[in-house]
């Protein structure tokens, strides 16, 4: 792979003073509404438009991005304990086999059908013999 050389920034590129400009409070707006999606004890509840300074903005900008993945975090590790508790599913695959096969419970049915139109006859032809 070919290391490609990235320049440093110069020093005065960022100021913790300067007001903040269009670019950054997009950003924090994209960051509030991934803020939002997040557990409550993982949100910063910082007001955005309060936010006056570069200096304030990277430090919400550090916090919710921390918080994104502290909870990317947790929940790849619940994701790893779930999959270790999972160890049933061989045994129920192999179980399956045991079960009867489906044409026993056809033949029921067959029955069922056989003595309901022996049914339906046997009034039928009482019917008529009275009628």
């Amino acid at each position: 792979m070919v290391l490609i050389h990235v320049p440093r920034p110069p020093k005065g590129a960022m100021d913790p003073h300067r007001p903040v400009n269009a670019l950054l409070q997009a950003q924090m707006q994209h960051l509030q509404d991934a803020e939002l999606k997040l557990p409550a004890r993982l949100q910063s509840n910082i007001y955005i438009n309060a936010i006056k300074t570069e200096g304030e903005a990277g430090e919400y900008i550090r916090r919710v991005t921390e918080a994104i993945h502290h909870a990317h975090d947790s929940a790849a590790e619940k994701r790893a304990r779930h999959a270790r508790k999972r160890t049933g599913v061989i045994d129920i695959a192999a179980a399956a086999e045991d079960r009867p096969s489906r044409s026993a419970g056809r033949g029921k049915a067959k029955k069922r059908a056989k003595k309901k139109s022996i049914k339906a006859a046997n009034k039928k032809s009482t019917r008529d013999r009275k009628g």
